[in-house]
């Protein structure tokens, strides 16, 4: 008999049919208060869910008594009590490895378009105010030789210190855990203190998950220790970040700019006070958001949770004490 399967996630023609010919597959095509409410309907004969960006707490996951495994379209996982799962042994996966590169490019992508005020000045054309070559006032700031601040040196940590360092010529440093002797030697990075770096780097670039620990990371302290020239980069999670405290930095001239592709809400309000300055570059939570890489994603995900559902372990398992 096949196991039940509520997607959550719209799949590519290919994907879907891959799901039908395994389970039976009740797909929920919209998180709007229909979509939710015909979500707890499914939820007690549900096995597997495959799906994103849905908070799945103990309250809503209790409804669902036979469920076996999660797939999760995502690398990060915050919206999900691993503590929970693990005690009714249902096993999480996510789909870390195959945004990395696409989620690194969006760092850079930041980068450059901060540094040489790339979405400030393209409007300026835009509105038809180049009227005659540009001055000093709307000078940018080169990216090639400066240094290149990475917290949290994981998958995509390493992937843009890639780029920063074979690409630009850019000196790294990095924070994390600990050091990576692996890192240092093939991008020449140095490993240092949180505060160090953030005195150091021309660029704080955060690629580090969203946990208890690193929740509200960089504060007012820590942008204070940032110079006027610094460029804050985050492609993390919003919540690292007190955004309060970054307005204010921004506000006031503490650190030159940021480009931001999370934030504490998503989507982010249209009153936002971030959007109105213009050293901000803001992007709708984009980081993976290629046709190729969220195909690949969803094909994972897709493997993680038929593998699961047969009795097998799944090769991006995030709890692994779930597994019988």
């Amino acid at each position: 008999m096949k196991k039940q399967v509520v997607l959550y996630k719209k799949l590519s023609p290919s994907l879907m049919a891959r799901l039908h010919e395994q389970a039976e597959v009740t797909l929920i095509e919209s998180l709007d208060a229909q979509g939710l409410a015909k979500l707890r309907d499914a939820l007690p004969r549900a096995q597997g869910l495959l799906g994103a960006s849905l908070k799945l707490d103990a309250e809503l996951l209790d409804l669902a008594p036979n469920l076996e495994a999660i797939a999760s379209v995502s690398v990060g996982v915050d919206n999900y009590d691993i503590d929970y799962l693990t005690e009714r042994r249902i096993l999480l996966s996510n789909t870390p490895d195959v945004l990395t590169e696409t989620t690194a490019d969006t760092g850079f992508a930041l980068i450059l378009a901060t540094a040489r005020r790339v979405v400030e000045l393209a409007n300026m054309v835009r509105d038809g105010q180049w009227t005659r070559n540009i001055g000093p006032a709307h000078f940018g700031s080169d990216v090639h030789g400066k240094t290149l601040g990475i917290i949290g040196m994981g998958r995509i940590g390493e992937a843009l210190a890639q780029r920063g360092h074979f690409g630009f010529g850019m000196p790294v440093i990095y924070h994390s855990h600990s050091p990576k002797p692996a890192v240092e030697q093939r991008f020449n990075a140095r490993y240092g203190s949180l505060d160090e770096l953030l005195q150091q780097a021309d660029f704080v670039c955060l690629t580090l998950p969203l946990t208890a620990e690193t929740e509200g990371l960089i504060g007012a302290r820590q942008f204070a220790l940032m110079r006027p020239e610094t460029i804050f980069i985050n492609i993390s999670r919003g919540k690292v970040v007190d955004e309060a405290a970054l307005i204010q930095a921004l506000s006031e001239r503490q650190i030159r700019a940021a480009g931001l592709d999370v934030f504490e809400r998503e989507p982010l309000n249209h009153d936002s006070p971030l959007l109105q300055l213009d050293n901000v570059v803001a992007t709708p939570h984009m980081g993976s958001a290629t046709h190729e890489t969220r195909e690949a994603m969803a094909r994972c995900a897709v493997d993680n949770l038929l593998a699961a559902l047969a009795g097998q372990r799944p090769a991006n398992l995030v709890n692994p004490l779930a597994w019988r």
